[in-house]
């Protein structure tokens, strides 16, 4: 078998890979998306299932508020003492000389449940783990901030003891153990005890073009022992732009019974236009960052080296001892509505679906509307994100409006400041009409405005779908389902891209998502009906074959 990157595709970041008897399982960060931690788990290191998250409702995770790209960064996976171990940060702030944030540490018999109430542990710095040391002790290992203008934001590594009982930290115990290198930006710490020697694995450089992973290692624990590995970075694309899978870094080891050894890394995926340059700027990529997995060897000095090359490999050898996993051949779903949300596929925004949201049965969901989607706070939306560059998403929309302040409909979603969509709304002069807009960094424009699609009276719903086709997307609308009418609206997909948020300001972790949305800033209330959705994915043309 041959593993192909990416192994989870769109949005799955910071991914923690740890191994128990023969499963693999991986932990991705899921930022302002509910509910909060992504896990999968797999027997061959191919092939991966979803599983359910552990931060379900708000007495595990409370984001109500948080900014785009905050919440929940690279939270940690661990195994020992008999049951699972997950450390996640929950930040809230990110723009500006602050970072507030509280890293908390949840356990587990199970991977699928039940998990124990979050114990809060500190607010040094994001990107935490947890090592288990041979002896007994226990350690917090982060990237740890600071605020202070005339110093760099990225103070290091700590590493701190905490209590194996009651889960108390011990600040007395803090030392930075590592500075990173000239590079700058040292993140994503993961510490591991291989053969008597301590090896820090550490992402530098940022999550962009230029992001890498570096590895040092040590004899002891004391502050500034570690040494870095020689010659070029652990992982990195930076000096392979021709690759389909760029920006690897950040990342943990995992090793199989076997003794074989790989390497889970956040990875992605640019496309450019004809009219751009395949290098600078490299790409876009609106699937976000995703989950790769390479090939690890150990040379002669003692030092792990990707096989193939610090670029990576698109397709590695999987394990000699892999178990065949059976998983869906892609993401494609279809959602009638007739039990509870299926939130392995469905995501909100901050707060969990609860009836205050809206509901579900009866082959229907029911979305009250409450902000506008450029709400931080109080969203009725469900949304998944996009898994694959061609795909098309439908769905069928009852919806009454009686002001302008009403809509409801289909959306591509990166964050509050950049999406567009296509719903159902109201003026004075048509009565029900269908519009298509956008908001490009908080430049809202409606398309159609006096031309607004006026709805038949007396038709009772509306079929809305969109085209992702890697670069535009498009939206259509139906009256009876069958028949469908294309908007002349061609929009670029660049906009729903990390890397066209980074442009403008600083919060570019996710990816984008396709949803369904109510909207009623009036305060009334409104409800919309949404029935069959339909997420089919298609091929895409330009993947690499092995």
């Amino acid at each position: 078998m041959k593993i192909k990157n990416p192994v989870l595709p769109g949005f799955n970041a910071d991914p923690s890979i740890i191994r128990v008897d023969d499963t693999y399982y991986i932990a991705n960060s899921t930022f302002e998306w509910f509910p909060g931690v992504r896990l999968h788990e797999s027997k061959d290191l191919v092939h991966w299932n979803e599983l359910p998250s552990p931060l379900a409702d708000v007495d595990m995770l409370d984001m109500k508020g948080n900014p785009a790209s905050g919440g929940i960064w690279a939270p940690d996976l661990s195994y020992a003492d008999g049951k699972f171990w997950l450390i996640f940060t929950d930040v809230k702030v990110t723009e500006g000389p602050f970072k507030d944030m509280h890293n908390y540490v949840t356990t587990a018999k199970d991977i699928h449940g039940p998990w124990t109430k979050p114990v809060l542990l500190n607010g040094v710095g994001f990107d935490e783990s947890l090592f288990h040391d041979d002896d007994g002790r226990k350690y917090i290992v982060q990237q740890t901030w600071d605020h202070r203008e005339y110093k760099h934001p990225f103070d290091g590594i700590t590493l701190t003891e905490i209590d194996p009982n009651t889960l108390e930290v011990m600040p007395e115990t803090a030392r930075t153990i590592y500075d990173g290198t000239d590079v700058k930006l040292v993140e994503g710490p993961h510490l591991y005890k291989i053969n008597g020697e301590y090896y820090l694995f550490a992402a530098q450089g940022g999550t962009v073009w230029t992001h890498q992973e570096v590895v040092a290692r040590s004899k002891t624990l004391d502050a500034h022992s570690f040494t870095t590995e020689p010659g070029d970075p652990f992982i990195t694309n930076f000096d392979t732009p021709d690759s389909y899978i760029q920006k690897q870094g950040h990342g943990a080891l995992v090793s199989t019974p076997g003794g074989e050894w790989y390497y889970a890394s956040l990875s992605a995926r640019p496309w450019h236009h004809e009219t751009e340059s395949a290098t600078d700027p490299r790409g876009w990529s609106p699937l976000g960052r995703e989950t790769s997995i390479q090939k690890v060897e150990w040379d002669d000095e003692g030092w792990p080296r990707i096989v193939g090359g610090h670029g990576g490999e698109t397709f590695v050898d999987a394990p000699k001892d892999a178990i065949l996993t059976e998983a869906p051949k892609d993401h494609s779903f279809h959602d009638d509505f007739t039990g509870k949300l299926d939130t392995t596929n469905w995501n909100t925004l901050r707060i969990p679906f609860t009836d205050h949201m809206g509901s579900t049965g009866d082959g229907s969901l029911k979305l009250i509307g409450h902000d506008s989607l450029s709400s931080t706070f109080d969203v009725s939306m469900i949304a998944m994100r996009w898994q694959a560059f061609n795909f098309d998403a439908s769905v069928k929309v009852k919806f009454n409006p009686f002001s302008y302040q009403q809509m409801a409909g289909l959306t591509n979603f990166y964050n509050d400041k950049h999406y567009s969509w296509i719903f159902i709304t109201w003026n004075e002069e048509k009565g029900h009409v269908i519009e298509v807009a956008q908001n490009d960094n908080n430049n809202y424009t409606s398309f159609l405005k006096d031309d607004a699609i006026q709805i038949p009276e007396g038709t009772e719903s509306v079929w809305f779908r969109t085209k992702v086709r890697k670069q535009f997307y498009t939206y259509e609308y139906s009256f009876d389902g069958q028949e469908w009418h294309e908007v002349p609206v061609k929009l670029d997909a660049k906009i729903l891209s990390d890397e066209y948020v980074l442009s403008t300001y600083g919060g570019f972790f996710t990816g984008a998502f396709v949803g369904l949305a109510a909207v009623d800033y009036s305060g009334y209330n409104s409800t919309a009906e949404f029935n069959n959705f339909d997420y089919t994915e298609l091929p895409d043309p330009d993947e690499p074959k092995e």
